[in-house]
């Protein structure tokens, strides 16, 4: 039973402490326990499992009994949760399919026969009704008490449906193997699992004196200019950021300087030639840890508690070989930087800022009309479809230009779109951008304007969170950008006073709707609670470690989940969010590739929401594993025939269907970039690659600039958005109760192994796309015989 309801399960109290726990107060004493049979001599703990939980469910329905119905709607909703699990387990078993003696997962977890199969899904089935009964009768939820409801609850919260089917399929394979873990066996697998130490993993950094300087402020308060002025007068070192366009920008800042400097992201290396000094300018995943330096700057350190990619800022922090370390954020992250260096043994120095003018929330919101727009607006939203439509409304409504900045933008592009908008001698007199201007991108905006409050996290549309809304917001007020100094060459103001004194107009902020400005008001107002742990993520070694504990038959998926499953943090540490990770395991698992292979592919910035990107990754990993067939030209998979379509001959569904191809081929080409740089004997074209998605980037910003704007149909979708998000706040509330008392920041498992850098979404559903084609395109698109009306 412990392996069927998970490694934490136990009894936690009596059942005498159950049933006075949920009694009606009374003034009778409460009754003592009668023991039973064989048991006279035995404490309850000493019972098994079996034993515990069938008097513990006999002792509630009694106590249940003499107890008001204090509860009715939990339970109704527990019930419901149950359902709905029962479903998406009936959707499982037809994913695996029918057992058959082939079946290679089914051998491999030790299912011989049709009955063997058969009555281990029904033990199972059995198994998730039991724990659902723990939560709906005894109101046991914890994970500590009921861990596989616990696990199924928070994946259910964090991933909708699909989250809740993935941590099915882990339950009924740890169900599975349940024999094959003894007591020895899992003690080795909790000693492999042990991840309270993560500074133990760099022991080169650990033999350093660091100093960290500890930059904390508001946008817009001079913390990163300092840091950055640090970098500047040493003799080597690295910077950091979220964002490519980032380090592009910082790249392009120290070459205007003269500095020798090297670009380095996941899919871009650009390596100074014939010089063995130079600084670097990277994502933060590519931070070098094995460089010694002077001194390092770490930009946006809140996001060391990220889900998916807060481990990558905990590594750099922690194994970053810098004599000094300046990372630059927000407030919140004091205490815990403070801990961290108190328990490595670093200097920690905390300089704070205040922001160099006030940021003011408006009123009224700027509504449908961008004749409303003044100029220095930079309006925000969150997908390049929606972006080019905005711009296009815009500069017809105004007859003035509009520049346009977003993540994916190559960064020469985005590098004259944002001096285009800087200019104030120009016709540039507004901005569309996305929200990766929230990442520190410096851009002269006078006042910030949200499209929409909500945004499309990869599941379901949520609001902004306090964090986003400040970050975005605060961008409004800027003084002086990277640009300017790139393009002058010259030293930035010597002082932050300076700066201030030249710059004292405040910042405004507002939304285009009303309901959307309201929530923006009520974010700016609050604080954002402190971050009190980083994320982190097992480092490959461990993973090898862990996976060769299995049989290799065994799928690196379920090795993965066990690992989560099984690992012990401190409380300064969370495990970041699985995400993709176990859906790129699934994907792979039929190759004959090593653990460290394996490894690298988890961690590749890939996209498995459309099929055709499936091929793609299958077509890559055969490539590795055979070491060969790297050759661009050689994989069929990559869809290199969408360059020859001419777009002006498509009709409105082709031409939909064109876009998208066109954004397929360029997340196959950034992937195979990123592969050429870790396996250059198998993918050796990375100059045609460089090549191909130059082409591509240029088609889909043609596409993109024939869109329009219809302000019916923005209003609509925002409508929309806002019934998309409060339907699955409520559809959660219905299920699980308003409050979900145990809720974790992050999963309890290794981290979301993705792409380093920022990419904004082509679009956020197909209703989308077709809002944003030309009203003749629509309308062909209407019509049922592909005809334009005559209305």
């Amino acid at each position: 039973m412990n392996a069927l309801l998970g490694q934490a399960w136990r009894c936690p109290r009596s059942a005498v402490l159950v049933t006075r726990r949920f009694r009606v107060k009374s003034s009778k004493p409460p009754k003592k326990a009668v023991t039973r049979g064989s048991a006279v001599n035995k404490s309850f703990n000493d019972l098994p499992a079996d034993e515990q939980l069938r008097r513990r469910l006999s002792d509630r329905e009694r106590a249940q009994r003499r107890t008001t119905s204090s509860e009715p709607a939990l339970r109704q909703r527990y019930d419901e949760f149950y359902d709905l699990t029962r479903h998406r387990l009936n959707i499982l078993q037809r994913d695996l399919g029918k057992w058959n003696p082939e079946h290679r997962e089914y051998r491999a977890f030790g299912l011989h026969s049709q009955e063997a199969f058969i009555q281990e899904i029904s033990l199972f089935k059995d198994a998730l009704k039991k724990s659902f009964s723990l939560a709906s009768t005894l109101s046991m939820t914890a994970r500590s008490d009921n861990p596989l409801f616990w696990n199924l609850r928070a994946a259910f919260i964090k991933g909708d449906a699909q989250g809740l089917t993935k941590e099915l399929r882990y339950a009924l394979q740890t169900f599975l193997m349940r024999k094959n873990f003894s007591k020895s066996t899992t003690d080795l697998h909790l000693q492999l699992a042990d991840l309270r130490f993560p500074y133990e993993w760099f022991p080169a950094t650990r033999q350093l004196q660091r100093t960290i300087h500890l930059h904390v402020g508001p946008t817009n308060s001079g913390k990163t200019y300092n840091a950055l002025k640090a970098l500047e007068n040493a003799k080597s070192g690295i910077y950091a950021g979220p964002l490519r366009l980032l380090a592009h920008e910082i790249y392009t800042r120290f070459i205007a300087k003269g500095k020798r400097c090297a670009l380095i992201t996941g899919e871009e290396q650009r390596i100074p030639e014939d010089a063995d000094m130079y600084f670097r300018s990277c994502t933060v995943e590519m931070t070098p840890l094995n460089w010694k330096v002077d001194v390092a700057v770490i930009d946006e350190i809140q996001m060391i508690a990220d889900e998916h990619r807060g481990w990558a800022w905990t590594q750099a922090v922690l194994g970053c070989q810098a004599k000094e370390l300046h990372l630059c954020g927000e407030e919140r992250v004091v205490d815990l930087i403070q801990e961290l260096c108190a328990r490595v043994g670093d200097k920690c120095i905390v300089h704070r800022y205040e922001r160099l003018n006030p940021l003011l929330p408006m009123e009224k919101a700027v509504g449908d009309d961008f004749k409303n727009l003044q100029k220095g607006d930079a309006v925000i939203a969150f997908s390049r479809v929606n972006l080019h439509a905005l711009k296009a409304g815009i500069e017809l409504a105004t007859g003035r230009k509009c520049a346009i900045v977003y993540g994916s933008l190559p960064p020469e592009t985005r590098a004259a779109q944002a001096a285009l908008f800087n200019d104030p001698n120009n016709d540039y007199d507004f901005l569309v951008a996305s929200d990766a201007i929230g990442m520190g991108l410096n851009l002269e905006i006078k006042r910030v304007v949200f499209e929409s409050a909500f945004k499309f996290d990869g599941s379901t549309q949520r609001p902004l969170t306090i964090p986003e809304v400040k970050q975005i917001a605060g961008r409004a007020g800027r003084y002086r950008t990277a640009n300017d100094a790139a393009r002058s060459g010259e030293e930035e103001e010597t002082s932050v006073t300076s700066t201030r004194s030249k710059w004292g107009a405040p910042g405004f902020v507002t939304a285009m709707d009303g309901q959307d400005l309201e929530h923006i008001r009520k974010h700016l107002l609050k604080d954002a609670k402190p971050i009190t742990a980083a994320g982190i993520m097992p480092p490959s070694h461990i993973i090898e470690r862990f996976a060769f504990q299995f049989s290799p038959d065994i799928p690196l998926g379920f090795v993965l989940s066990r690992l989560r499953e099984m690992a012990r943090l401190s409380s300064s540490f969370n495990m970041c969010s699985f995400g993709d990770p176990l859906d790129v395991a699934e994907v792979i698992k039929e190759f004959k590739l090593s653990i460290y292979d394996r490894s690298v592919l988890l961690t590749a910035p890939v996209s498995l929401r459309e099929e055709a990107q499936k091929d793609v990754l299958r077509a890559f990993a055969w490539s590795i594993a055979n070491l060969s067939g790297g050759h661009l030209l050689e994989i069929p998979e990559i869809d290199l025939e969408v360059l020859d379509v001419d777009p002006s001959a498509l009709n409105a569904i082709k031409r939909k269907d064109y876009l998208v191809r066109l954004e397929g081929l360029h997340k196959a080409i950034t992937l195979y970039l990123w592969l050429s740089y870790r396996y250059r004997g198998v993918f050796i074209s990375q100059n045609l690659a460089f090549h191909v998605k130059t082409l591509v980037e240029e088609k889909i910003t043609n596409c993109l600039e024939s869109a329009d704007f219809d302000a019916d149909k923005q209003q609509k979708r925002r409508e929309l958005l806002r019934r998309q998000a409060q339907s699955h706040t409520k559809k959660e509330e219905k299920l699980l109760g308003e409050v979900v008392e145990d809720a974790p920041v992050a999963e309890s498992g290794p981290g979301l192994w993705e792409a380093e850098g920022h990419e904004d979404p082509l679009y956020r559903e197909e209703k989308e796309v077709n809002a944003a084609l030309p009203v003749r395109v629509r309308r062909i698109a209407a019509s049922p015989k592909g005809v334009v009306s005559q209305e």
